[in-house]
């Protein structure tokens, strides 16, 4: 048997065994795939051009009104508004402050462990347990201590110019560990010869992190900043713990208005809507934000 007939079979049998394994695995996959997210994004929109309780059948036929009425809902507008500072502040504040601390608690100096646990913890936590912790400190704790120097009752979470700063602030607290460990992870992927090459050539701190550790963190912050966008915009859990959306409808995200507005009032057309403008939303960012930005990663 020659060379060339040897490595045709072999090609030969590796192509069937592929085939296999896909015949094999695929439609399993493909068939809970369909069921449990291809047909409910297409109810979603199909139920979206009616006025419908959820009981009972799809009678009112109204088109878009409900699409149309969001853009004149000033709940729903405040509520992106709100999803928008929660994306700047992510971006801002959040990122930047977990990359310096990745810088600082990278190397394994004594103690860095211990501080890697204690601001990993939070994220360990989930969301409603954080909510309502924080609940009880920004309107109970918080109350409790202006009170006891003498200062009038204050419950931060019930002021509507103040309670989604409140949000904010616990937003922060959650899910900043979690970003500061990935960039820890991306840190010690670098060479640490680049660094004794850089300080050898004279470069000082900043000139080493800013032209050795941003280009070595580059895809791990492309990375972050894809997390932040996308929770960002889904953001859910803790807003029903902390602040159910009140006062007034102030601090609610397009996730919240979606339960309360929606489901929560038995509008299931008018919330399909919402979820439909959720998910081309969260669709586009994911798959601009890849295409663009993570092409080579």
């Amino acid at each position: 048997m020659s060379v060339t007939s040897a490595v045709t079979g072999s090609r030969s049998t590796n192509t069937r065994s592929n085939l296999t394994t896909v015949l094999v695995f695929l439609p399993p996959a493909l068939v809970v795939f369909t069921i449990f997210v291809i047909i409910p994004i297409g109810e979603a929109a199909w139920y979206g051009f009616y006025r419908w309780n959820g009981l009972g059948e799809l009678n009112r036929y109204i088109g878009l009104d409900n699409y149309l009425s969001l853009l004149t809902n000033k709940v729903f507008i405040q509520a992106a508004i709100n999803n928008v500072w929660i994306i700047i502040v992510s971006l801002g504040l959040q990122l930047p402050f977990a990359l310096a601390m990745a810088v600082l608690l990278a190397d394994r100096r004594w103690g860095a462990v211990t501080f890697r646990m204690i601001f990993f913890l939070p994220y360990i936590l989930a969301d409603v347990a954080c909510g309502l912790i924080w609940a009880f400190m920004l309107d109970g704790l918080f109350s409790a201590i202006i009170q006891w120097f003498g200062g009038e009752p204050y419950f931060l979470l019930a002021d509507r110019q103040w309670a989604f700063t409140g949000v904010l602030i616990v937003i922060m607290w959650k899910y900043f560990g979690f970003h500061m460990m990935l960039y820890i992870a991306g840190l010690q992927q670098i060479d640490r010869s680049l660094y004794e090459a850089a300080a050898i050539d004279g470069a000082n701190a900043w000139q080493r992190f800013r032209f050795v550790t941003l280009p070595g963190l580059g895809s791990m912050i492309r990375l972050s900043v894809f997390f932040s966008l996308l929770g960002s915009l889904q953001f859910f859990d803790m807003i029903v713990a902390l602040t159910k959306g009140g006062p007034l409808n102030s601090t609610h995200t397009m996730v919240s208005f979606l339960y309360y507005f929606g489901i929560g009032r038995m509008k299931v057309g008018f919330g399909s809507a919402v979820g439909v403008v959720l998910f081309i939303l969260c669709a586009s960012v994911a798959f601009g934000y890849k295409r663009i930005f993570m092409k080579d990663d």
